[in-house]
């Protein structure tokens, strides 16, 4: 496989899994709903800065321990399932603002700092993604892939993810939607914390 086609292979591997449901997605709209625009972005960047991490230590050899250990995997699984399960029962909890959707709630949100940690252990604790990046760098990227191409691969494979993730903060926070999401906050708070809470359970349940 040259060089070209490995980066667009890559690249559109990476694609289908950031837009297939999953904890980033769940996460990702559910902060562009109840909290802001830039929140939602944010997040997106954080969960960037989780696929760095995965493609760092995969690159590195480390993502290989992981999925020999049964160990280390089960420790980063049950992490990854008790944040979900804690942010889903969060969101199921929350009370409804009673405002309207406009520059009054920015007062209730987030600062871009915790939408990026968010985003940020949504994505670095999730174990699929530790063996989706552990499988490309076994079967597509090879132990002879030249540095600066993985660097390229990585470079877009971080930018797909914000990319994707922008749209999905843009998306969700248009007025109709967001005019929708007022009148029915509570049933939408309390679906995405069912989502979150079954996703966390999905993940305490995967096997190798």
């Amino acid at each position: 496989m040259d060089n070209l086609t490995l980066i667009c292979t890559a690249a559109l591997l990476n694609l289908l899994a950031a837009i297939s449901p999953g904890p980033d997605f769940v996460m990702a709209v559910r902060n562009s709903l109840v909290y802001s625009r830039r929140t939602g972005i944010y997040t997106g960047f954080g969960i960037g800065l989780g696929l760095a991490v995965h493609i760092s230590y995969c690159a590195a050899g480390v993502g290989y321990i992981i999925a020999k250990s049964i160990i280390v995997f089960n420790i980063i699984k049950y992490l990854g399932a008790a944040y979900l399960i804690y942010m889903g029962i969060r969101s199921v909890l929350a009370h409804r603002t009673k405002i309207e959707i406009s520059a009054e709630k920015v007062s209730l949100d987030l600062t871009r700092r915790q939408a990026l940690k968010i985003g940020f252990l949504t994505n670095v604790l999730n174990p699929k993604a530790t063996m989706f990046f552990l499988g490309l760098f076994t079967f597509v990227i090879r132990p002879e892939t030249p540095a600066y191409v993985i660097v390229i691969i990585s470079f877009i494979m971080i930018m797909t993810a914000i990319a994707w993730f922008t749209i999905v903060a843009i998306f969700f926070t248009q007025k109709r939607i967001q005019d929708a999401y007022a009148r029915f906050e509570n049933i939408v708070n309390r679906t995405f914390g069912a989502l979150l809470i079954l996703l966390g359970i999905k993940i305490a349940l995967t096997q190798r």
